[in-house]
């Protein structure tokens, strides 16, 4: 790992932890050539998600773009934002883990639609 004040690559980890509810690594750094302590998180990496929507065309599975969605279908039903992104985060674990890479975009929805119901019958 690179020095963030000398540039050095060489490096000790201090401590290891898990963070972001296991989902990442935090580890606390010291430069072996300067002794400038740093952190670093490491994070695994994972193939991305293609939707298939339902004109045939393909795009990357956004995030961001399901969670604004949710966020302007909801903002009248008294849910709040940190729900709604736990909503996505399950979500997306739940499609991280299935053994295709490709999800209908009607697949999705009926994914959300199940968890709106559960949270607030107003959303669903």
């Amino acid at each position: 790992m690179q020095c963030p004040s000398c540039q050095n690559t060489d490096s000790r980890v201090l401590e290891s932890r898990a963070a972001d509810g296991g989902k990442s690594v935090r580890r606390r750094r010291e430069c072996l050539n300067c002794e400038f302590r740093f952190t670093t998180y490491e994070r695994v990496e994972t193939v991305p998600i293609t939707v298939i929507k339902r004109n045939g065309n393909r795009e990357i599975f956004s995030r961001s773009k399901l969670l604004h969605g949710l966020n302007r279908a909801c903002e009248k039903t008294g849910l709040d934002a940190s729900r709604l992104e736990t909503l996505v985060e399950e979500l997306e674990l739940k499609l991280q883990q299935r053994s295709g890479r490709e999800v209908s975009s009607a697949e999705i929805g009926e994914l959300v639609l199940e968890e709106l119901k559960q949270m607030s019958e107003v959303a669903f």
